[in-house]
């Protein structure tokens, strides 16, 4: 008798491409009602429900109610790195969608990868802080790393208390390299939010970058990888 993690069932609630469509659509961490994500799937609202019902007790996708509005989101971050990997399969297999949408250059620039920066300007930014020392090789937070959070007004103690990893490597599915998922991951990109360098594309995970942010992105970070 065989032992251990069974992948099918995982496997088979994320393969079906109306609820594949909606994990996606998900995987930037926002919330979205059952009529969202219907429209993301393109199927109607009573088979959105039957497949919404599968993903939440498979333990992939949780509910929040406000009043009279529910909404679902990814139940974690696991949940997001395992798309995230599995769109770099995709891309690596040949498996792309045959309509590909325009904003596509965008996503790959720079997108949200569950509340995270990923894209070339999230690979970048891994690298940059590699290369300054702010990150030792295992992902730890330096004393160098420590005064340039500092700098850019992240504490890395308050970070360090919480449950979650301050810092952990995912695999980008653009760029086939890691960039940097955890707490501080979100944080940095929140970082980038309050200084007004970068806002969410009005729809989808795309990050815009402003002219004066991208400047003082590669002045904060010491890079001009993104921008090449």
């Amino acid at each position: 008798m065989k032992s251990g993690p069974d992948i099918a069932p995982v496997a088979a609630m994320i393969g079906a491409p109306a609820r594949a469509s909606m994990l996606t659509a998900l995987a930037d961490g926002r919330a979205l009602t059952a009529g969202e994500l219907a429209r993301e799937a393109g199927v109607t609202a009573q088979t959105a429900s039957a497949h919404l019902a599968r993903l939440r007790d498979g333990g992939l996708i949780s509910l929040s109610k406000e009043g009279r509005h529910a909404y679902y989101r990814l139940a974690g971050p696991d949940v997001a790195a395992v798309l995230e990997q599995l769109m770099g399969l995709a891309e690596r297999t040949g498996r792309s969608r045959t309509r590909p949408g325009p904003k596509d250059p965008a996503l790959r620039r720079a997108r949200v990868c569950y509340d995270h920066l990923a894209g070339d300007a999230g690979v970048a930014m891994l690298d940059a802080l590699l290369a300054m020392g702010a990150l030792g090789e295992g992902l730890e937070v330096t004393p160098t790393g420590r005064a340039f959070l500092n700098s850019i007004s992240i504490d890395a103690d308050v970070l360090a208390a919480g449950s979650r990893p301050v810092c952990k490597a995912c695999l980008d599915w653009s760029v086939r390299r890691h960039h940097l998922a955890g707490s501080l991951g979100a944080a940095l990109l929140g970082a980038i939010y309050a200084k007004g360098w970068a806002v969410r594309a009005s729809q989808g995970r795309a990050v815009v970058f402003t002219a004066q942010g991208q400047a003082a992105f590669e002045a904060a970070f010491r890079t001009t990888t993104y921008w090449q």
